[in-house]
């Protein structure tokens, strides 16, 4: 079935949060592709970015860094909105810096949604549930992708939350181990969750998304127009810090190599490692 969205889409990335978060070498064309992925046109593309004037005078590197990743987004089309980071003492003396990028963001999520049927926020901060639910309230659907620690009332309130770990190639593979296929391709190494587990019979499966493609709601991988795969697994090829009694969890995030099943049939998942945790 082929999938042509007319929905106008906005994107807000918070990318200091992303950034502390696990998303130091996030990928923001792959968060675009994600977000316009049943052909949706992105209308808002905005990079909410914090950036040191002061470390910069005194740091080439960093001045040179921030310039390429700023323009890097540019090319991807975001338009960049730099937050400079201010300087204070506090009653103790020391030096803070500050630079908080969530008002911008939440006021140009409100004023921009008017024009908007979609809207994604990347970011794990709870300070922006408010907002989520003001533009609900408006009649646009807000998806949000988050990394480590993105807080449950976040979750709960968006229309759809996606750990930005799931989402192929938008957080790297470790460099550890050599790139052989594309992700999704047998030989690769791609992320997913447990959905089932049954501890008698010590195995379970592992689901992922094969590429970046519409349809989300089909989580039956049988389903023709569904975007997962589904990969077996033994419980000893579970790394040791996952307690088996906890799965199945959306709240463990696997990176996995995938290979033909030694059941003769479908994929498994083998070189098991947690890489999000709760």
């Amino acid at each position: 079935m082929s999938f042509r969205s007319t929905a106008k889409v906005g994107v807000f990335a918070d990318v200091a949060n992303m950034y502390r978060n696990g998303g130091q070498r996030m990928q923001y064309d792959a968060l675009r592709e994600f977000a316009c992925r049943d052909g949706a046109e992105p209308v808002r593309l905005n990079a909410y970015v914090t950036f040191d004037v002061e470390r910069a005078k005194r740091d080439p590197a960093y001045r040179e860094g921030a310039t390429n990743f700023h323009a890097k987004l540019r090319d991807y089309g975001y338009k960049v909105i730099v937050k400079e980071i201010q300087w204070y003492s506090d009653d103790s003396g020391n030096r803070v810096g500050k630079a908080n990028a969530d008002l911008d963001l939440a006021v140009d999520v409100l004023l921009q949604s008017e024009n908007l049927d979609r809207i994604l926020i990347a970011s794990g901060d709870g300070d922006f549930v408010n907002v989520v639910r003001a533009v609900q309230n408006r009649g646009c659907r807000v998806e949000v992708v988050g990394l480590d620690n993105a807080a449950h009332s976040l979750r709960q309130e968006a229309d759809l939350f996606m750990s930005g770990y799931l989402i192929p190639n938008m957080i790297p593979i470790d460099n550890k181990y050599p790139k052989r296929d594309d992700w999704g391709e047998p030989g690769s190494r791609v992320r997913g969750t447990c959905y089932w587990y049954e501890a008698e019979r010590g195995f379970g499966y592992m689901r992922y998304l094969r590429a970046i493609l519409p349809g989300l709601w089909h989580t039956d991988a049988r389903h023709p127009d569904s975007p997962y795969e589904t990969a077996f697994f033994p419980v000893a090829h579970l790394p040791s810090s996952v307690r088996p009694a906890s799965l199945p969890s959306r709240n463990y995030v696997f990176e996995f190599e995938i290979q033909p099943s030694e059941r003769g049939e479908g994929m498994q998942a083998v070189n098991i490692e947690a890489v999000s945790a709760p």
